[in-house]
């Protein structure tokens, strides 16, 4: 997840750049209008103005200490559905003036033919360009189906929420926005969309729903 995080976030980075380079071509006026000069956009001037404005974009000014990922972690029940917890991790990552706090569980069939896992993440103050990005699908409705599958947004316990299923591989994700700060998402291997969601459904996401004005300051 911390790795996808990256990378949508270097994307949205070069996008911003871009954007912010396009727009420092020429200088603006100043206060009496008198000047039309080229900013070099090498000079460290031009940078901070630059890493200023990536960082509002990114963030669109707002201050938010997401939730410890301990905490995320507390909310991983030891079994789901018979199947034990494998292993549970968690981590916070920070980047131009972002804060994340992520937590993840494995979970596996004693016979080791199914498994799935649940992640929990806190966007904290990630909006605009990146959000986006990350999870579009919450900008809108959509329902694909092929031969092979199906991808649509849905509605999860009065959340918003997005479904995929590969019939073919047996590989299903659910992903529900809760808050609009927190990304709820169980995928797994040999295992149905049904199972998926009873799975989910062990999460407590009314405590997440507690905590949709933790750390904004």
């Amino acid at each position: 997840m911390t790795q996808r995080f990256l990378y949508i976030l270097f994307i949205s980075l070069i996008l911003i750049f871009w954007s912010c380079g396009k727009s420092g071509e020429e200088k603006v006026a100043d206060e009496e209008g008198n000047s039309n000069e080229q900013i070099d956009e090498n000079s460290p001037e031009a940078y901070a103005e630059k890493m200023k404005q990536m960082s509002e974009n990114l963030t669109e000014g707002k201050k938010v200490e997401p939730v410890d990922f301990r905490e995320l972690k507390a909310l991983y029940p030891e079994s789901i559905m018979g199947m034990k917890r494998t292993n549970a991790s968690g981590e916070k990552t920070a980047a131009f003036n972002m804060n994340i706090s992520h937590a993840e569980a494995d979970y596996n069939s004693e016979d080791g033919s199914k498994s799935f896992d649940i992640n929990i993440t806190d966007m904290g103050n990630m909006s605009g360009l990146t959000q986006m990005a990350a999870y579009g699908w919450a900008m809108g409705e959509f329902d694909r189906e092929t031969d092979s599958g199906y991808e649509k947004t849905t509605n999860f316990s009065g959340y918003k929420a997005y479904e995929e299923y590969n019939n073919e591989g047996k590989y299903g994700k659910l992903q529900v926005l809760v808050a609009s700060r927190f990304i709820v998402e169980a995928s797994g291997n040999n295992i149905s969309m049904d199972e998926l969601k009873s799975a989910l459904g062990k999460i407590d996401l009314s405590k997440l729903e507690s905590w949709k004005n933790f750390g904004i300051q």
